[in-house]
């Protein structure tokens, strides 16, 4: 064992020496993985890892589905077209085709679709183009700690300073507003957008998006409420301004249903999709627009790599498999409230400090402090259990684990959680933190 363990090292240390100091991840988790089904990890050393990270969102179905897997490879087998441009394909055709009646019809929603680069940051860019354009307006009316991806349109609309400083240039174009129960809970914040657009002397721009999470993931797991979005999105209809939903992280089930922001009825003049969009980790991102605001000329925004066949497959398989009828958004509802319920326990159990936010499967485990999430999540890693953090100081771990996990690994992943809290509480106090 010592000699694999040796083996490993030595990979890690090439990939030290190989690649840029910007990765991320590797660092958080050092090892090297080898093999993934569901919601387990297998390292070159043997370990096993129960993932409650879920490729920061892009994996709602779990590592290897499959049932997806099948899809691609009998594509893949067939010299079918993987790459084609905006071309029309029976891939594309049979994803528009099963999108449009499944997801979008039964909602009694209608959309154009339009496919970007493969990125999430690159739909936000398309969007916020397509705004402007549309408007002859260029302010975005963003919110605190909201996050929407770093190239420069998109990170000019993200709030947190870490990596708003390293853009080199100024970002404008973008007017930050308070999120719900940013102000606390006796503010209406939504009232304080109103009251600012409505005054010719407050200094901002008339808008040509409101742009918005319905759940900040990386914000810190910051839950808007129904009330609040049905407000947000009056104020951008009564002021000409596009209404954007970012549903980048938090779509594709995360939160039970589909869409982010079902519960709340809503019908956003443009939704933002990726992530788990092609339901196997592969990149696909999109834009749903409506019809009335399809203002582009052919070729006006353009990408190599928009709508790659091979995720197209991925992602009708998904759809057929999980949206046809309501039995997974139910199941996403159950395992989310047990899920909830065992860490708003374990937060009363070991500290009033502790607070628990989230919907349906995206929760955040709020330790009020920097040094006891990651010691936290260090700490986990050890132990088997692979866990994020988010929040404007990194200071919530963040649960997304993958919608179709069992009862039984959850079980196992939140009973690791908890040991290597306890574990980090008394570090941290034990260093007089």
């Amino acid at each position: 064992m010592g000699e694999v363990i040796g083996k490993e090292a030595c990979k890690l240390r090439a990939v030290e020496g190989l690649e840029s100091k910007v990765r991320s991840y590797s660092r958080s988790f050092p090892a090297v993985f080898s093999r993934a089904r569901g919601s387990i990890i297998l390292t070159e050393n043997g370990r096993q890892m129960i993932d409650f990270f879920s490729g920061a969102g892009a994996l709602n179905y779990g590592h290897n589905n499959h049932r997806i897997k099948a899809a691609i490879t009998e594509y893949l087998a067939s010299d079918a077209m993987i790459h084609g441009l905006d071309m029309a394909t029976p891939a594309r055709i049979e994803f528009l085709e099963t999108f449009n009646s499944v997801i979008l019809e039964g909602r009694g929603l209608q959309y154009r679709y339009q496919f970007t680069g493969p990125t999430g940051a690159n739909a936000i860019e398309a969007a916020l183009k397509l705004a402007r354009k549309v408007t002859g307006r260029q302010n975005i009316i963003s919110f605190t700690q909201g996050y929407h991806g770093l190239s420069l349109g998109a990170i000019a609309a993200t709030g947190n300073r870490f990596y708003r400083k390293v853009s080199g240039v100024s970002l404008p174009g973008a007017t930050f507003m308070p999120y719900d129960g940013y102000l606390g809970p006796g503010v209406d914040t939504a009232d304080y957008v109103r009251k600012l657009l409505m005054d010719d002397g407050s200094g901002v721009d008339s808008p040509a998006a409101i742009l918005v999470e319905t759940v900040q993931g990386e914000g810190g797991i910051n839950v808007a409420s129904k009330q609040w979005l049905q407000s947000i999105q009056a104020i951008a209809k009564e002021f000409g301004a596009v209404f954007i939903v970012d549903d980048i992280q938090m779509g594709c089930g995360r939160t039970s249903e589909f869409f982010s922001f079902e519960f709340a009825a809503l019908s956003p003049d443009v939704v933002v999709l990726s992530k788990s969009l092609s339901g196997y980790g592969l990149p696909l991102s999109m834009l749903l627009i409506k019809e009335e605001l399809d203002a582009w000329e052919p070729g006006e925004h353009t990408g190599t790599f928009r709508g790659n066949n091979l995720a197209l497959v991925s992602a009708t398989a998904a759809i057929n498999m999980y949206w046809r009828c309501t039995r997974f958004s139910e199941e996403i509802r159950r395992m989310g409230e047990l899920l909830l319920r065992r860490l708003e326990a374990i937060a009363s159990e070991h500290g009033n400090d502790f607070a628990v936010r989230g919907r349906g499967m995206a929760l955040g485990f709020d330790c009020q402090m920097t040094e006891v999430a990651e010691a936290t999540t260090r700490r986990a890693f050890e132990k088997g259990l692979i866990v994020e953090r988010c929040g404007p100081d990194d200071q919530v771990v963040k649960f997304l684990p993958a919608l179709t996990i069992d009862f039984e690994t959850l079980n196992r992943g939140l009973e690791i959680f908890e040991e290597s809290l306890i574990e980090a509480v008394t570090e941290v106090r034990g260093k007089g933190c």
